[in-house]
């Protein structure tokens, strides 16, 4: 081993092109995938052309929920335990090792076990060779002052693994993702620089609506995994200047989405009060948000309601995949509670494809005899 340590099924239709068939005639780009989850990067890999021959994830239901939509070939079990088959000689190693470790909405505990993952991941690249990797995680793990001596020891491993590397942070909405979700990816290439990805959305983002008007119908098939938890007023709301910004007017941390704008980040942590809130007369009568007159009431200094309306719910977990861009048909196995959890914790497949396109864009062009400098000039190979 490389490690330093020894159903319920859905589908549901949302918006967005159909995925890119590849040209045939391109070189054949290979890869394996560590801490695969439901499939949202390796989705976005398949998509520019990447085949993907093996794949692992600890969570049993994830990789059911892979094996049905990509190609089968995910495994269950402890990633620090279990080596990819010998003979694989992948082009590329992908991956979004646990990021809870890191993550400012969680302890950011530097002892937390989680965080060992990233190296454990160089650890399959030093063994493997790739041509290239890309590392996901949260935006902490680039940013952050307190991951500043991991964020060193990762990018001296890749210089030592003799990897021209970049550290970079994309915003999903960049990207045709109806979402603002920041994350980092680190991306190394043998003999190029990677390419930061070109935003294809920038200042033009799809609202929320955009995407969830092309559902079925709230409770029909197709948009009936719904959430059971109530929407209920909070006892003592936080307020802040608007209904959708800052305010915690309901119980938990969901908080209304702004259809006409994005979500913020879909957190794993869905399935319960923290699941996102939607205005059901809004999204199918175009009423007005419910929740901006009754910021307004408590603005006034009138008390908290006991009862919010039935027009609030929680959003299901077809419309929080379509947020992040998983195609339609996607099944998702395991309880709903699983389900919501393998779409929070995925990478938006359009932000996957983009960051993917941009590497392939690299490897073909060392195939064709150029070389890629950090202006992003191309140079004739020696």
């Amino acid at each position: 081993m490389f490690g330093r340590e020894g159903s319920l099924a859905l589908s549901f239709a949302a918006s967005g092109a159909a995925a890119r068939i590849p040209d045939v005639s391109a070189p054949a780009y290979t890869a394996i995938s560590l801490y695969s989850g439901a499939g949202g990067l390796d989705l976005g890999f398949s998509r520019a052309g990447f085949r993907v021959r093996w794949a692992i994830d600890s969570d049993p239901f994830a990789v059911t929920t892979y094996n049905a939509n990509l190609e089968s070939c995910a495994v269950s079990g402890d990633v620090l335990s279990i080596d990819p088959p010998s003979g694989l000689q992948p082009t590329l190693v992908i991956g979004g090792p646990p990021c809870q470790g890191f993550s400012v909405i969680g302890r950011m505990d530097p002892d937390d076990p989680r965080s060992r993952h990233v190296d454990h991941f160089f650890d399959v690249v030093a063994h493997l060779r790739p041509r290239a990797f890309v590392m996901e995680n949260v935006k902490a793990l680039a940013k952050s002052p307190r991951w500043a001596a991991v964020r060193a020891r990762l990018l001296e491993r890749a210089d030592a693994l003799g990897y021209e590397r970049s550290l970079f942070v994309l915003n999903a909405q960049d990207f045709d993702v109806p979402q603002s979700r920041e994350r980092m990816f680190l991306v190394g290439i043998q003999g190029a620089s990677p390419q930061r990805p070109l935003a294809t959305t920038a200042g033009c983002p799809p609202t929320v609506r955009s995407v969830l008007e092309h559902l079925p119908r709230f409770g029909e098939p197709g948009n009936d995994a719904t959430c059971a938890a109530r929407v209920v007023p909070a006892g003592k709301p936080v307020m802040r200047p608007t209904a959708h910004r800052g305010s915690l007017l309901f119980n938990g941390s969901g908080r209304p989405l702004k259809l006409d704008g994005l979500a913020k980040t879909l957190p794993a942590s869905m399935g319960g009060n923290a699941t996102p809130i939607i205005d059901q007369e809004e999204l199918e009568h175009g009423a007005e948000p419910w929740v901006v007159g009754y910021h307004q009431r408590l603005q006034s200094g009138k008390p908290p309601l006991k009862r919010a309306p039935d027009r609030l719910r929680r959003i299901t977990v077809q419309e929080a995949a379509a947020l992040q861009t998983f195609p339609s048909g996607w099944v998702f196995a395991g309880p709903r509670v699983a389900q919501y959890r393998q779409v929070g914790n995925a990478v938006p497949p359009r932000l996957a494809e983009a960051v993917a396109l941009s590497l392939r864009s690299v490897l073909e062009r060392q195939d064709q005899g150029t070389r890629v400098d950090t202006t992003g000039e191309l140079l004739q190979a020696a």
